[in-house]
């Protein structure tokens, strides 16, 4: 069983200090263009030892699970929010269009929406709730005809993650982004 945040020991007060000094670079980093998030060259910044970054973020992905986590936790808000939404059918756009959105807006954030597999607990225990309120939308969405009945909450994850891909794949345009949308909310309706 994977320990929850409650459940975890606290940090020591200068490892702690560590890794938020670690993060804060690595936003610098990311603000200064650079998503390289190469460990070593973050722990030169963050004036700490390669095996303090290592300890707390066994790889680059860890370290973007931990930057992600605040878009993780607005994503599983609105997920509910779309969820509770009066009409299905426009919850569903609504979550799809955020999802879409953030994923396109912050490449380490698709990186991990998309990923199998997870380094931190919280990461997993975030895309746990996004698949349940998923879920939720996604049978009121069969239950209303709105969506096919074959759909899972991982494949609309995979879908989005693959329909960024695309966009990012040439050239992009507000418009070409728009068709992509249209198209994969069009695929998930029952077909006639």
């Amino acid at each position: 069983m994977t320990p929850t945040n409650e459940q975890r020991p606290a940090l020591r007060a200068d490892a702690a200090r560590n890794r938020a000094r670690v993060l804060q670079v690595a936003r610098e980093q990311l603000a200064a263009g650079d998503d390289s998030l190469q460990l070593n060259a973050i722990a030169r910044l963050a004036g700490v030892g390669v095996a303090t970054v290592y300890r707390h973020f066994p790889n680059s992905h860890a370290l973007w699970e931990a930057l992600s986590a605040e878009r993780f936790r607005q994503l599983v808000e609105e997920a509910r929010e779309s969820a509770a939404e009066e009409d299905v059918r426009v919850g569903l756009r609504r979550l799809v269009r955020f999802t879409f959105q953030q994923a396109l807006d912050d490449n380490g954030f698709a990186s991990v929406l998309e990923s199998p597999r997870d380094n931190e607990a919280r990461t997993r225990e975030l895309k746990a709730e996004l698949d349940l309120a998923i879920a939720q939308l996604l049978e009121r969405a069969r239950e209303a005809g709105a969506i096919r009945r074959d759909v899972e909450p991982d494949d609309v994850r995979r879908l989005l993650c693959g329909t960024v891909h695309a966009v990012r794949c040439g050239e992009s345009s507000p418009a070409l982004t728009e068709i992509y949308l249209t198209v994969l909310l069009d695929g998930l309706r029952p077909t006639p």
